[in-house]
């Protein structure tokens, strides 16, 4: 492999990527874009639920209850309604997704030391969102009834108030959370769409430039020239592993200033599995540009390719653990699940190599394989 042509084809396609100013400019903003819509417009996190209350009651004891809901930031009070009819209007307009109605004679009971039933109804039109608001109001509940209970048996029995509670709860469950202490979805989130961005825009890219000269013609003059297989392959994906490899850097810059996720890893371990991944794109981009003639098939097919298998197997949104068995199988046939592992695991984690080494063997492996694929293909000798 000479090198002065493999730089002379790297040089020659730089020249033709500056000088199309729309795709230099989709080349370093597209990333950017996609971490920017994804990151603000992907929200998992649960909190300001609107929710009102029909309190039949209206006791001291009734509001107690209620102010809980009022004075939670995974709540966003709307007030009292005066009847369970104006609870299922306002639901079916999406005004408010949970409602709590307190029964009659709510104070007297409790004090006379029996149980109540407080109804709680939920729109179920989003099932993840109302199993989540669901755990929110398990928890509030529970912690009203055991300061019920404390307070009940300190009266009663005559021991302090924290004796009293330590009995109400023999068994006291302590969470700890760890690597993500404050439980925010972007810090999960934002590493993984890093590995989104990349992974759309880097075959997209490659794609697009191929298939551009196959366009214009100018590929043609391949095909006479001294320049071998390898030459052209090599310098042809140098400029869009360069472009790549700034990406990634902006790409992290972003995710730790501005959506201030922390980073705990090693950076030199995560550019390299970002070397790697981009690899693989841009050899996934390759092959679509040999299969396809045109930029608008270049782009649909890479779309396709690389887009839904990314947004559904790579851990993006749930976790591969919690796929079915089938879909875990399929999961690990892409190389985003083991990047989102890598970028998931210096983030949050800051594992080394010792722990991530499988993923980026994987990593290495398809990119590899991708480019053995794509120089099998590519032939010098123009396709009738």
């Amino acid at each position: 492999m000479n090198l002065r042509r493999v730089q002379a084809v790297a040089l020659k396609e730089w020249r033709e990527t500056v000088r199309d100013r729309m795709f230099l400019l989709l080349a370093f903003l597209l990333p950017v874009l996609w971490l920017l819509v994804f990151g603000y417009g992907l929200v998992i996190d649960v909190e300001q639920i609107p929710v009102a209350a029909v309190d039949y009651d209206r006791s001291e004891l009734s509001r107690d209850y209620l102010s809980r809901f009022m004075h939670s930031r995974y709540f966003d009070f709307r007030g009292h309604l005066n009847s369970e009819r104006e609870v299922d209007a306002l639901l079916q307009t999406a005004h408010l997704r949970a409602a709590v109605i307190i029964p009659e004679h709510f104070a007297r009971r409790l004090q006379e030391g029996k149980t109540v039933s407080v109804q709680t109804l939920l729109d179920g039109t989003f099932p993840l969102y109302t199993d989540i608001a669901k755990g929110y109001i398990i928890a509030l509940n529970n912690t009203f009834s055991e300061k019920l209970v404390s307070e009940y048996l300190s009266r009663t029995s005559g021991l302090s108030l924290e004796e009293a509670r330590r009995r109400a709860q023999p068994v006291r469950l302590e969470v700890r959370y760890l690597y993500n202490e404050e439980i925010r979805g972007t810090w999960s989130q934002v590493p993984a769409l890093v590995m989104f961005a990349l992974m759309v825009a880097s075959p997209l890219l490659t794609a697009l430039g191929i298939v551009r000269e196959k366009e214009s013609g100018s590929l043609y003059n391949i095909y006479s020239s001294t320049v071998t297989r390898v030459e052209f392959l090599t310098g042809k994906l140098a400029t869009y592993l360069a472009i790549a490899s700034v990406n990634v850097v902006v790409l992290w810059a972003m995710a730790v200033w501005l959506f201030q996720v922390p980073f705990k890893g090693n950076f030199g371990l995560f550019f390299l599995a970002s070397v790697l991944f981009v690899m693989v794109g841009t050899g996934i981009g390759l092959l679509v540009s040999l299969l396809v003639r045109t930029q608008m098939a270049a782009l649909v097919v890479t779309m396709v390719v690389s887009m839904v298998p990314t947004f559904l197997f790579s851990g993006l949104l749930v976790p591969v653990s919690s796929m079915s068995r089938g879909a875990q199988v399929q999961a690990h046939l892409f190389p985003a699940m083991y990047y989102t592992n890598i970028l998931r695991g210096s983030f949050l984690k800051g594992v080394g190599l010792e722990v991530l080494w499988l993923d980026v063997l994987a990593l290495v492996i398809f990119a590899v394989a991708l480019r053995l694929w794509g120089y099998w293909l590519f032939t010098k000798r123009p396709r009738a």
